[in-house]
């Protein structure tokens, strides 16, 4: 068999039939051979000589899909003019108004039905979001801008509360409980003294629940 020149350019193939895909008929009711008619002529040998399953591909298809608001939140770690509790405001502004986040929930998986897909979410949240998460609680405790003598278990606290407690795909929930949830969760951050969370996110995060519930209905 003739050695594939360019993978990285079957790999975005693949990549970006899938991720249409999902957005036209949902990750639950995309299948593998679905993704491999779509492409041409492609096989499924070489579907899986890069991504071992479905749940992998998804698992591209999100980092795409968030790269842009990836590198936006590595810039805001990066400033100087920015003390800690303003560079964690900046990244909670980045993530609720992501566009891509519309995106993706119109095209969502229920990670409850996809123990493979949840394992890749957690570990990309533990092993790069909370760290930058950790970090800049990190630096506010020392410029003063934020007291806690916990930062790493503050911030895994927020990360896993505001991208598992607060994701439809894992915790089903209407627009209303959704609405009453990012509430809470501006609430419990106010008493630690982290008031980063804009009024807005409330009514944004509502209608991401209510997207996702359509799209699963």
């Amino acid at each position: 068999m003739a050695r594939n020149k360019y993978p990285e350019e079957t790999r975005k193939r693949i990549v970006d039939t899938a991720a249409r895909l999902f957005m036209e008929k949902g990750y639950d009711h995309t299948s593998i051979q679905d993704i491999i008619d779509n492409l041409g002529g492609l096989t499924k040998g070489a579907i899986y000589h890069h991504f071992k399953s479905k749940e992998e591909i998804m698992g591209a298809v999100s980092d795409m899909i968030y790269s842009a608001a990836t590198g936006e939140m590595e810039k805001v770690r990066r400033r100087k003019d920015l003390n800690g509790k303003e560079k964690l405001r900046e990244l909670f502004r980045i993530s609720v108004f992501n566009p891509a986040q519309k995106e993706m929930f119109e095209s969502a998986p229920d990670m409850m039905k996809s123990p493979q897909l949840l394992q890749l979410y957690m570990k990309e949240l533990m092993e790069e979001v909370s760290t930058m998460t950790y970090e800049i609680l990190k630096e506010g405790v020392e410029d003063g801008s934020i007291q806690t003598e916990y930062p790493k278990e503050l911030a895994e606290v927020l990360i896993l509360t505001g991208n598992i407690w607060l994701n439809p795909m894992i915790y089903h929930c209407g627009p209303a409980e959704m609405a009453k949830r990012m509430k809470f969760y501006q609430y419990m951050l106010r008493k630690f003294g982290l008031d980063v969370i804009e009024d807005q996110a409330v009514e944004i995060f509502a209608e991401y629940a209510r997207i996702y519930k359509s799209r699963s209905e």
